[in-house]
C-alpha cells in the first residue's frame, strides 16, 4: 500500500502523524511511505531521518495525496487540502465531525472514507488513540489555565496553589475520563482546593480512590454544576461522547455569574464543547473575554508540545496504521471492530451512528 504524511497546516500545528520508527515497520512490510518536505520539522524530526527509515520526501501535499491509498494526518483536512479528496482515498487522523458539518460534507460528496482516531474505540469503551492526546490535553489545560489567571494575561490575579495564609484557587473540571483525571491529577499537584463532576458514581469513586482527600467529587447535575461553577477560579471542560457534540452542560447564565477575571479552558472544543459560550479559538488568538471571564478553546491544544504529543500519538496510532497496509480497510476492520467503529464516512455514506445523528444525516451500516 502506498502511505502519505502531508505536512499539518492547522494554525500552530506542529505535530506529524508518522515517525521514523514508524516508517521503517510500514517500509519492511513492503509498503511504500511518502513524507511531505518538512513535515516533521515541528517535531524535530528532519527529512534526512525519513529518508533513512525508507521513505520517499516529496516537495508539496499535492505529490503527497496525488501518491497515496492511505493518508495519515493529526488534525482534520481543511479548505485547503479539500481538492486533494477523492473517490477510493483513505484519510486516518482525527475528524470530530460532529462539529464540522461542512468537512462532513464534503468527505461525503469526494467519496474517501474518513478514519477517525477520536471513534477508534474498543468493545470496553477504551480509545486506544484519543487517550494519549487526552492525557495531554488534560495536563496542558492546568498549566493554560494557571497562566491566564495572571493579571497580565487577562485572569484575576490567582496562584492556584496558594501561598500559606492566602488559601488555593479553585478549580472545577466536568467530566472524569482520561482528560478531567489528568487535569485533576496537575491541579491537585498544584494545591488547588479541585472539584470533578461526573454522571458515574463508580468513576466518583475511583478518582476518589486514586487522589484521597487532595480532590472533592461530585454528582452532575444542574444544580451542581451551578454551584461548582459560580465559586471557580478555573473551570475545565472536559467531556466527551464518542461521535456526538457533548451537551452545553454550562449555560451562558452560569458563565454570567462567574467570578470577574476567572477562566474557562473547554477541551472538548474540537466535539463543540460543553460550555454554551465557547467557540473555537487557535494557539495564534487563543482567548476571548465574556463577561469578564477568559476563554480558551484551541482546538489543538495538544500541538503546542508537539515533541510529546507526536510520539504519544504515532505510538498509538501505528498498529492500526499497520493493520491497514498490511490487510487492505475491508479485512482489518472485520478483524478488529474497534476498527470498524473508527470509520465515520465510506462511499458517500455516513457509517457511525452518532457522528449521523450529529450531522442530520442517515446511518448506514459499514459495507464493502
Amino acid at each position: 500500500m502506498k502511505i502519505g504524511v502531508p505536512k499539518e497546516i492547522k494554525d500552530n500545528e506542529f505535530r506529524v502523524a508518522a515517525v521514523p520508527s514508524g516508517v521503517r515497520v510500514l517500509v519492511d512490510s513492503g509498503h511504500m511511505v511518502y513524507v511531505e518536505k518538512g513535515a516533521g520539522e515541528g517535531s524535530r524530526i528532519s527529512d534526512d531521518e525519513y529518508r533513512d527509515a525508507g521513505a520517499t520526501v516529496l516537495g508539496d501535499a499535492s505529490d503527497v495525496y496525488g501518491r497515496a491509498d492511505l493518508i495519515v494526518k493529526v488534525k482534520e483536512p481543511l479548505s485547503g487540502e479539500f481538492r486533494f479528496l477523492h473517490d477510493g482515498l483513505m484519510i486516518f487522523t482525527f475528524f470530530h465531525l460532529a462539529a464540522n458539518q461542512r468537512l462532513a460534507s464534503m468527505l461525503l460528496r469526494s467519496g474517501c472514507t474518513a478514519i477517525a482516531y477520536e471513534t477508534l474505540e474498543t468493545d470496553d469503551g477504551r480509545r486506544p488513540v484519543l487517550t494519549p492526546m487526552s492525557e495531554v490535553a488534560g495536563k496542558l489545560a492546568v498549566h493554560v489555565g494557571a497562566h491566564y489567571l495572571q493579571k497580565p494575561h487577562g485572569g484575576g490575579g490567582v496562584l492556584l496553589g496558594g501561598v500559606p495564609g492566602t488559601g488555593s484557587g479553585a478549580v472545577t473540571i466536568i467530566g472524569a475520563g482520561a482528560v478531567g483525571f489528568n487535569a485533576a491529577r496537575v491541579a491537585a499537584a498544584l494545591g488547588a482546593d479541585v472539584t470533578v463532576l461526573n454522571k458515574s458514581v463508580a468513576r466518583l469513586r475511583y478518582i476518589e480512590d486514586i487522589f484521597g482527600g487532595s480532590v472533592n467529587t461530585v454528582i452532575s447535575n444542574a444544580y451542581n454544576i451551578e454551584r461548582a461553577v459560580r465559586g471557580c477560579d478555573l473551570l475545565i471542560g472536559a467531556v466527551h461522547i464518542t461521535g456526538t457534540r457533548p451537551p452545553a452542560l454550562v449555560t451562558r447564565e452560569m458563565v454570567s455569574t462567574m467570578k470577574k477575571g476567572s477562566v474557562i479552558v473547554d477541551v472538548s472544543v474540537d466535539q463543540g464543547g460543553c460550555v454554551e459560550s465557547i467557540h473555537p479559538t487557535t494557539h495564534t488568538t487563543p482567548t476571548y473575554d465574556v463577561d469578564g471571564v477568559v476563554h480558551y478553546a484551541v482546538s489543538n491544544m495538544p500541538g503546542a508540545v508537539p515533541e510529546t504529543s507526536t510520539f504519544a500519538l504515532t505510538n498509538a496510532t501505528i498498529p492500526y496504521i499497520a493493520a491497514i497496509a498490511d490487510l487492505g480497510l475491508k479485512s482489518a476492520v472485520a478483524k478488529d471492530p474497534a476498527l470498524a467503529r473508527a470509520v465515520n464516512i465510506h462511499k458517500g455514506r455516513v457509517t457511525h451512528p452518532g457522528v449521523a445523528v450529529s450531522i442530520k444525516k442517515d446511518f448506514s451500516p459499514l459495507s464493502f
